[in-house]
Protein backbone atom coordinates (compact mmCIF):
# COMPACT_ATOMS: atom_id res chain seq x y z
CA UNK A 1 0.00 0.00 0.00
CA UNK A 2 2.77 2.44 0.87
CA UNK A 3 4.64 1.79 -2.39
CA UNK A 4 1.53 2.26 -4.54
CA UNK A 5 0.51 5.42 -2.74
CA UNK A 6 3.97 6.96 -2.99
CA UNK A 7 4.27 6.19 -6.73
CA UNK A 8 0.91 7.81 -7.41
CA UNK A 9 1.88 10.87 -5.41
CA UNK A 10 5.24 11.14 -7.14
CA UNK A 11 3.61 10.97 -10.57
CA UNK A 12 1.16 13.68 -9.58
CA UNK A 13 3.97 15.85 -8.28
CA UNK A 14 6.24 15.27 -11.23
CA UNK A 15 8.77 13.38 -9.13
CA UNK A 16 8.42 9.86 -10.51
CA UNK A 17 11.85 9.95 -12.06
CA UNK A 18 13.47 10.78 -8.74
CA UNK A 19 11.58 7.96 -7.03
CA UNK A 20 12.39 5.18 -9.50
CA UNK A 21 16.02 4.92 -8.42
CA UNK A 22 14.99 4.02 -4.88
CA UNK A 23 12.50 1.27 -5.70
CA UNK A 24 15.00 -1.62 -5.79
CA UNK A 25 16.11 -3.39 -2.62
CA UNK A 26 19.72 -2.67 -1.73
CA UNK A 27 22.36 -4.84 -0.13
CA UNK A 28 22.08 -4.91 3.67
CA UNK A 29 24.75 -4.90 6.33
CA UNK A 30 24.42 -7.04 9.43
CA UNK A 31 20.92 -8.33 8.67
CA UNK A 32 19.71 -11.18 10.86
CA UNK A 33 21.95 -10.12 13.74
CA UNK A 34 18.83 -9.12 15.63
CA UNK A 35 20.45 -6.57 18.01
CA UNK A 36 22.63 -3.57 17.18
CA UNK A 37 25.93 -3.09 18.89
CA UNK A 38 25.15 -0.90 21.90
CA UNK A 39 27.04 1.27 24.30
CA UNK A 40 27.17 0.24 27.90
CA UNK A 41 23.99 0.89 29.94
CA UNK A 42 21.77 1.44 26.89
CA UNK A 43 18.57 -0.61 26.65
CA UNK A 44 16.21 -1.55 23.83
CA UNK A 45 12.47 -1.62 23.29
CA UNK A 46 10.53 -2.84 20.26
CA UNK A 47 7.29 -1.37 18.91
CA UNK A 48 5.13 -1.94 15.84
CA UNK A 49 2.88 0.90 14.75
CA UNK A 50 2.30 0.51 11.02
CA UNK A 51 4.74 2.18 8.64
CA UNK A 52 8.17 1.82 10.24
CA UNK A 53 9.39 5.01 8.56
CA UNK A 54 6.88 6.95 10.67
CA UNK A 55 7.48 5.09 13.92
CA UNK A 56 11.24 5.48 13.53
CA UNK A 57 10.88 9.19 12.79
CA UNK A 58 8.65 9.75 15.83
CA UNK A 59 10.88 7.94 18.32
CA UNK A 60 14.08 9.59 17.12
CA UNK A 61 12.58 12.92 18.19
CA UNK A 62 12.14 11.77 21.81
CA UNK A 63 14.90 12.96 24.20
CA UNK A 64 16.81 10.00 25.61
CA UNK A 65 16.42 7.86 22.48
CA UNK A 66 19.84 7.16 20.96
CA UNK A 67 18.66 5.42 17.81
CA UNK A 68 15.55 3.91 16.23
CA UNK A 69 15.99 1.07 13.73
CA UNK A 70 13.39 -0.07 11.20
CA UNK A 71 12.97 -3.82 10.81
CA UNK A 72 10.81 -6.91 10.91
CA UNK A 73 9.77 -9.24 13.72
CA UNK A 74 7.07 -11.58 14.98
CA UNK A 75 6.92 -14.04 12.07
CA UNK A 76 8.34 -17.31 10.79
CA UNK A 77 11.69 -17.99 9.13
CA UNK A 78 14.95 -16.08 9.12
CA UNK A 79 16.13 -13.02 7.24
CA UNK A 80 12.83 -11.59 5.99
CA UNK A 81 12.98 -8.95 3.26
CA UNK A 82 10.68 -6.12 2.26
CA UNK A 83 9.36 -8.38 -0.51
CA UNK A 84 8.35 -11.32 1.71
CA UNK A 85 8.13 -10.29 5.38
CA UNK A 86 4.33 -10.10 5.36
CA UNK A 87 3.95 -13.53 3.79
CA UNK A 88 5.80 -15.08 6.73
CA UNK A 89 3.79 -13.32 9.42
CA UNK A 90 6.30 -10.60 10.29
CA UNK A 91 5.27 -7.02 11.02
CA UNK A 92 7.03 -3.76 10.33
CA UNK A 93 8.58 -2.78 13.67
CA UNK A 94 11.12 -0.42 15.17
CA UNK A 95 13.82 -1.24 17.68
CA UNK A 96 14.36 1.73 20.00
CA UNK A 97 17.77 2.07 21.63
CA UNK A 98 17.50 4.37 24.62
CA UNK A 99 19.36 5.64 27.66
CA UNK A 100 17.35 4.70 30.79
CA UNK A 101 19.09 7.50 32.68
CA UNK A 102 17.30 9.97 30.40
CA UNK A 103 14.04 8.29 29.46
CA UNK A 104 12.20 5.38 31.10
CA UNK A 105 10.52 2.43 29.41
CA UNK A 106 7.24 3.73 30.85
CA UNK A 107 7.80 7.04 29.06
CA UNK A 108 8.43 5.14 25.81
CA UNK A 109 5.11 3.33 26.27
CA UNK A 110 3.26 6.59 26.87
CA UNK A 111 4.89 8.09 23.79
CA UNK A 112 4.02 5.04 21.67
CA UNK A 113 0.29 5.24 22.49
CA UNK A 114 0.23 8.86 21.36
CA UNK A 115 1.64 8.05 17.92
CA UNK A 116 -0.51 5.13 16.76
CA UNK A 117 -4.17 4.12 16.52
CA UNK A 118 -4.24 1.26 19.06
CA UNK A 119 -7.95 0.64 18.40
CA UNK A 120 -7.37 -0.54 14.80
CA UNK A 121 -6.91 -4.34 14.54
CA UNK A 122 -6.53 -4.35 10.74
CA UNK A 123 -3.47 -2.18 10.20
CA UNK A 124 -2.56 1.45 10.70
CA UNK A 125 -4.12 4.35 8.80
CA UNK A 126 -3.73 3.92 5.02
CA UNK A 127 -1.68 0.72 5.38
CA UNK A 128 -3.91 -2.31 5.73
CA UNK A 129 -3.11 -5.89 6.60
CA UNK A 130 -1.67 -7.83 9.55
CA UNK A 131 1.88 -6.79 8.65
CA UNK A 132 0.93 -3.22 9.64
CA UNK A 133 -0.85 -4.00 12.93
CA UNK A 134 0.28 -2.36 16.15
CA UNK A 135 2.12 -4.37 18.81
CA UNK A 136 4.49 -4.06 21.75
CA UNK A 137 7.21 -6.71 21.87
CA UNK A 138 8.59 -7.21 25.37
CA UNK A 139 12.10 -8.44 26.17
CA UNK A 140 11.63 -9.41 29.80
CA UNK A 141 9.04 -9.78 32.55
CA UNK A 142 9.36 -6.14 33.63
CA UNK A 143 8.69 -4.80 30.13
CA UNK A 144 5.72 -7.17 29.89
CA UNK A 145 4.30 -5.97 33.23
CA UNK A 146 4.65 -2.31 32.33
CA UNK A 147 3.22 -2.79 28.84
CA UNK A 148 0.17 -4.69 30.08
CA UNK A 149 -0.48 -2.15 32.86
CA UNK A 150 -0.13 0.70 30.38
CA UNK A 151 -2.58 -0.94 27.95
CA UNK A 152 -5.04 -1.54 30.79
CA UNK A 153 -4.88 2.11 31.84
CA UNK A 154 -5.51 3.24 28.26
CA UNK A 155 -8.51 0.89 28.05
CA UNK A 156 -9.97 2.37 31.25
CA UNK A 157 -9.51 5.92 29.98
CA UNK A 158 -11.97 5.29 27.09
CA UNK A 159 -9.84 7.67 25.04
CA UNK A 160 -10.58 5.85 21.76
CA UNK A 161 -14.13 4.71 22.44
CA UNK A 162 -13.23 1.24 21.15
CA UNK A 163 -11.28 -1.73 22.56
CA UNK A 164 -7.48 -1.45 22.46
CA UNK A 165 -6.34 -3.92 19.79
CA UNK A 166 -2.58 -3.53 20.23
CA UNK A 167 -0.99 -6.89 20.99
CA UNK A 168 1.63 -7.41 23.70
CA UNK A 169 3.94 -10.20 22.58
CA UNK A 170 7.31 -11.72 23.52
CA UNK A 171 10.14 -10.61 21.25
CA UNK A 172 11.75 -13.52 19.43
CA UNK A 173 14.16 -12.03 16.93
CA UNK A 174 14.38 -8.60 15.36
CA UNK A 175 15.70 -8.28 11.80
CA UNK A 176 17.07 -4.97 10.61
CA UNK A 177 15.36 -3.81 7.41
CA UNK A 178 17.19 -2.94 4.22
CA UNK A 179 19.52 0.03 4.45
CA UNK A 180 17.35 2.26 2.26
CA UNK A 181 14.56 2.05 4.85
CA UNK A 182 16.76 3.40 7.66
CA UNK A 183 16.30 7.13 8.34
CA UNK A 184 13.93 7.26 5.37
CA UNK A 185 12.37 10.44 6.73
CA UNK A 186 15.78 12.12 6.34
CA UNK A 187 17.16 10.53 3.17
CA UNK A 188 13.88 10.79 1.22
CA UNK A 189 12.35 13.76 3.00
CA UNK A 190 10.02 14.91 0.20
CA UNK A 191 8.57 11.47 -0.48
CA UNK A 192 8.27 10.77 3.22
CA UNK A 193 6.29 13.96 3.83
CA UNK A 194 3.97 13.16 0.91
CA UNK A 195 3.40 9.68 2.27
CA UNK A 196 2.91 10.75 5.88
CA UNK A 197 0.43 13.50 5.12
CA UNK A 198 -1.67 11.32 2.81
CA UNK A 199 -1.63 8.42 5.25
CA UNK A 200 -3.87 10.42 7.61
CA UNK A 201 -1.72 9.58 10.62
CA UNK A 202 -1.08 13.07 11.93
CA UNK A 203 -4.64 14.22 11.28
CA UNK A 204 -5.97 11.31 13.35
CA UNK A 205 -3.51 11.88 16.21
CA UNK A 206 -4.34 15.57 16.36
CA UNK A 207 -8.05 14.77 16.52
CA UNK A 208 -7.59 12.26 19.37
CA UNK A 209 -4.89 13.97 21.43
CA UNK A 210 -5.04 17.59 20.36
CA UNK A 211 -2.44 19.63 18.54
CA UNK A 212 0.98 19.48 20.17
CA UNK A 213 -0.10 17.02 22.90
CA UNK A 214 3.22 15.17 22.68
CA UNK A 215 5.25 18.35 22.27
CA UNK A 216 6.66 20.49 25.04
CA UNK A 217 4.66 23.62 25.89
CA UNK A 218 6.90 26.63 26.36
CA UNK A 219 6.66 28.81 29.47
CA UNK A 220 4.53 31.96 28.92
CA UNK A 221 6.00 35.05 27.30
CA UNK A 222 6.66 33.75 23.79
CA UNK A 223 10.42 33.50 24.24
CA UNK A 224 12.52 30.35 24.36
CA UNK A 225 13.53 29.53 27.92
CA UNK A 226 17.19 29.60 28.94
CA UNK A 227 18.08 28.09 32.29
CA UNK A 228 19.71 30.60 34.68
CA UNK A 229 23.22 30.09 36.04
CA UNK A 230 23.69 28.27 39.31
CA UNK A 231 24.51 31.58 41.01
CA UNK A 232 21.24 33.10 39.78
CA UNK A 233 19.27 30.06 40.91
CA UNK A 234 20.74 30.28 44.41
CA UNK A 235 19.61 33.90 44.59
CA UNK A 236 16.16 33.25 43.16
CA UNK A 237 15.23 30.11 45.10
CA UNK A 238 14.86 29.38 48.79
CA UNK A 239 17.41 26.87 50.18
CA UNK A 240 14.74 24.14 50.11
CA UNK A 241 13.65 24.95 46.56
CA UNK A 242 17.26 24.89 45.40
CA UNK A 243 18.00 21.61 47.20
CA UNK A 244 14.93 19.91 45.72
CA UNK A 245 15.12 21.17 42.11
CA UNK A 246 18.88 21.31 41.61
CA UNK A 247 20.19 18.60 43.96
CA UNK A 248 17.31 16.10 43.70
CA UNK A 249 16.31 16.60 47.30
CA UNK A 250 13.01 15.67 48.97
CA UNK A 251 10.96 17.92 51.22
CA UNK A 252 9.24 16.64 54.40
CA UNK A 253 5.97 14.78 53.91
CA UNK A 254 2.81 16.60 55.07
CA UNK A 255 4.84 19.69 56.01
CA UNK A 256 4.85 21.29 52.57
CA UNK A 257 2.85 23.97 50.78
CA UNK A 258 0.57 22.11 48.38
CA UNK A 259 -0.10 18.65 49.87
CA UNK A 260 -3.54 19.78 51.08
CA UNK A 261 -4.22 22.46 48.48
CA UNK A 262 -7.70 21.93 46.99
CA UNK A 263 -8.09 25.19 45.08
CA UNK A 264 -8.61 25.08 41.28
CA UNK A 265 -5.59 26.13 39.25
CA UNK A 266 -2.43 24.81 37.65
CA UNK A 267 1.04 23.98 38.95
CA UNK A 268 4.11 25.23 37.09
CA UNK A 269 7.85 24.72 37.48
CA UNK A 270 9.13 27.07 40.21
CA UNK A 271 12.22 27.76 38.07
CA UNK A 272 11.00 27.98 34.46
CA UNK A 273 7.27 28.58 34.82
CA UNK A 274 6.42 25.80 32.36
CA UNK A 275 2.96 24.28 33.01
CA UNK A 276 3.12 20.83 34.59
CA UNK A 277 -0.06 19.75 36.42
CA UNK A 278 -3.67 20.84 36.95
CA UNK A 279 -5.84 20.68 40.07
CA UNK A 280 -8.47 18.54 38.33
CA UNK A 281 -5.89 15.72 38.16
CA UNK A 282 -4.79 16.17 41.79
CA UNK A 283 -5.90 13.69 44.46
CA UNK A 284 -5.20 12.81 48.08
CA UNK A 285 -2.75 9.92 47.94
CA UNK A 286 -2.20 9.87 51.71
CA UNK A 287 1.56 10.19 51.20
CA UNK A 288 1.88 13.78 52.36
CA UNK A 289 3.03 15.15 48.99
CA UNK A 290 0.93 16.67 46.18
CA UNK A 291 -0.03 13.82 43.85
CA UNK A 292 -1.50 13.83 40.34
CA UNK A 293 -2.84 11.13 38.03
CA UNK A 294 -1.23 12.63 34.93
CA UNK A 295 0.65 15.70 33.66
CA UNK A 296 -1.13 18.72 32.26
CA UNK A 297 1.49 18.99 29.48
CA UNK A 298 3.01 15.60 28.70
CA UNK A 299 5.80 17.17 26.67
CA UNK A 300 7.02 19.13 29.70
CA UNK A 301 7.65 15.95 31.70
CA UNK A 302 10.87 13.95 31.39
CA UNK A 303 11.01 10.55 33.09
CA UNK A 304 14.23 8.68 33.75
CA UNK A 305 15.51 5.78 35.79
CA UNK A 306 16.66 6.57 39.33
CA UNK A 307 18.62 4.08 41.47
CA UNK A 308 19.84 6.47 44.17
CA UNK A 309 18.11 4.49 46.94
CA UNK A 310 19.49 1.14 45.71
CA UNK A 311 16.21 0.20 44.05
CA UNK A 312 14.73 1.34 40.77
CA UNK A 313 12.37 4.32 40.71
CA UNK A 314 11.29 6.67 37.92
CA UNK A 315 12.38 10.26 38.45
CA UNK A 316 10.29 13.11 37.02
CA UNK A 317 12.00 16.28 35.76
CA UNK A 318 10.79 19.32 33.85
CA UNK A 319 11.66 19.59 30.17
CA UNK A 320 12.69 23.26 29.95
CA UNK A 321 13.89 23.99 33.48
CA UNK A 322 15.50 20.56 33.99
CA UNK A 323 14.23 20.73 37.58
CA UNK A 324 13.90 17.64 39.73
CA UNK A 325 10.17 17.45 40.53
CA UNK A 326 9.66 14.09 42.22
CA UNK A 327 8.85 10.53 41.11
CA UNK A 328 6.08 8.64 39.34
CA UNK A 329 4.68 5.33 40.63
CA UNK A 330 2.28 2.69 39.30
CA UNK A 331 -0.07 2.74 42.31
CA UNK A 332 -2.38 5.60 41.37
CA UNK A 333 -6.15 5.57 40.76
CA UNK A 334 -8.00 5.12 37.47
CA UNK A 335 -7.97 6.06 34.71
CA UNK A 336 -4.16 6.21 34.44
CA UNK A 337 -3.05 4.05 37.37
CA UNK A 338 -0.25 6.58 37.94
CA UNK A 339 0.81 8.61 40.96
CA UNK A 340 2.95 11.60 40.07
CA UNK A 341 4.32 12.32 43.55
CA UNK A 342 5.75 15.85 43.44
CA UNK A 343 7.62 18.15 45.79
CA UNK A 344 5.74 21.36 46.60
CA UNK A 345 9.11 23.13 46.64
CA UNK A 346 9.52 22.41 42.91
CA UNK A 347 6.14 23.91 42.04
CA UNK A 348 4.37 27.26 41.92
CA UNK A 349 0.58 27.27 42.07
CA UNK A 350 -1.39 29.62 39.79
CA UNK A 351 -5.01 29.96 40.99
CA UNK A 352 -7.73 29.72 38.37
CA UNK A 353 -8.68 33.37 38.77
CA UNK A 354 -5.08 34.48 38.10
CA UNK A 355 -4.41 32.34 35.02
CA UNK A 356 -5.20 35.03 32.44
CA UNK A 357 -3.04 37.76 33.97
CA UNK A 358 -0.20 35.29 34.64
CA UNK A 359 -0.06 34.29 30.96
CA UNK A 360 -1.77 30.90 31.26
CA UNK A 361 -5.21 31.92 29.99
CA UNK A 362 -5.45 29.07 27.50
CA UNK A 363 -5.98 26.64 30.40
CA UNK A 364 -9.14 28.36 31.65
CA UNK A 365 -11.27 26.23 29.32
CA UNK A 366 -10.18 23.11 31.23
CA UNK A 367 -12.11 24.17 34.33
CA UNK A 368 -15.80 23.37 34.53
CA UNK A 369 -18.43 25.74 35.98
CA UNK A 370 -18.45 23.87 39.30
CA UNK A 371 -14.76 24.29 40.13
CA UNK A 372 -15.48 27.22 42.44
CA UNK A 373 -17.00 24.72 44.86
CA UNK A 374 -13.56 23.27 45.47
CA UNK A 375 -12.09 26.53 46.77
Amino acid sequence: MKTVLILLLMLAAGLAAAGSADSKPQEQLGRGAGMPEMQKNLQTATFAGGCFWCVESDFEKLPGVVEAISGYTGGRGDNPTYDNYGQNGHVEAVQVVYDPAKVSYQALLDYFWRHVDPSDPGGQFVDRGPQYRSAIFYRDAEQQRLAEASKQALEKSKRFGKPIATEILPLTKFYRAEDYHQDYYKTHAVKYRYYRWNSGRDQFLQKVWGKGEAEAAEPPGGQKYTKPSDEELRRKLTPLQYQVTQKEGTEPAFKNEYADNKKPGIYVDIVSGEPLFISTDKYDSGTGWPSFTKPLERGNIVEREDRHLFYKRTEVRSKHGDSHLGHVFDDGPAPTGKRYCMNSAALRFIPQEDLEKAGYGKYLKLFGPDTAANK
